[in-house]
């Protein structure tokens, strides 16, 4: 009889131990097309340092795959060590979260080509960043017709144009604002409030971490989040 409970026991053990492997881990496959030789690195910030998770060497095939242990979802870097070359087109960020994700690219066009599905969190990012660029296309259109008013109106485009970008700041804080708190279940939300709207008036910021799920505010950044809105109230 103790033999059976023992038996019984240990299953139970080892199963739990196997669930909480699969619950933790990230499997990352992908294609670069054009790349058949060289090397990627997956990297993550720690301490503001990029750090190596896991390195790949390519030879003879652009596909890839990668395991990692991953305690809830952060951003991770996929770099592509292009040897002699000097391109800034290298290092592809994407919001990494257990489970399984694939990531599509071309070596020629790394970032612009790049499509990334299997994370509900790259899913949001992608569409809160394709907003947060036209925001970006209107402050240039600014800058551009500052650049090229006539000489005489100068002075009057400028003050104008303070306006208008001051005006544009204030719509781009309340979009990401109201993007976080209607995803707040997801680990986007406290991201969004941390890189980009930290210095918004706090009692926005609260609200966001008020709404986070327990899933979300036990995460890594909703933990900084927390961390983040104690010391600013100090």
């Amino acid at each position: 009889m103790n033999k059976i409970f023992i038996a019984i026991v240990s299953i139970a053990f080892l199963t739990a131990c196997s669930e909480e492997r699969s619950a933790n881990t990230l499997e990352i496959t992908g294609n670069i097309k054009g790349l058949t030789k060289g090397k990627l690195y997956i990297q993550k910030v720690q301490d503001t340092t990029l750090v190596v998770l896991d390195s790949i060497i390519l030879n003879g095939k652009s596909n890839f795959n990668s395991t990692l242990k991953l305690e809830s979802p952060e951003m991770l870097y996929l770099f592509v060590d292009r040897g002699v070359s000097n391109s800034i087109d290298n290092n592809l960020l994407f919001f990494a979260e257990p489970g399984k994700i694939n990531i599509d690219t071309e070596l020629e066009f790394f970032l612009a080509k790049a499509k990334i599905t299997g994370s509900k969190n790259q899913e949001l990012y992608e569409q809160y960043k394709a907003i947060v660029s036209k925001f970006n296309d209107q402050q240039l259109e600014l800058i551009k017709s500052e650049i090229l008013a006539p000489k005489a109106t100068k002075e009057a485009t400028k003050v104008e144009n303070a306006k208008k970008q001051d005006l544009l700041l204030k719509r781009r804080y309340f979009y990401a604002a109201n993007f976080a708190l209607t995803n707040a279940k997801y680990e986007v939300a406290p991201y969004i409030a941390l890189t980009d709207i930290s210095d918004m008036n706090v009692k926005y910021l609260d609200t966001i971490q008020n709404a986070m799920s327990p899933k979300v505010a036990k995460s890594k950044y909703g933990k900084k989040l927390t961390a983040y809105l104690l010391e600013r109230k100090k």
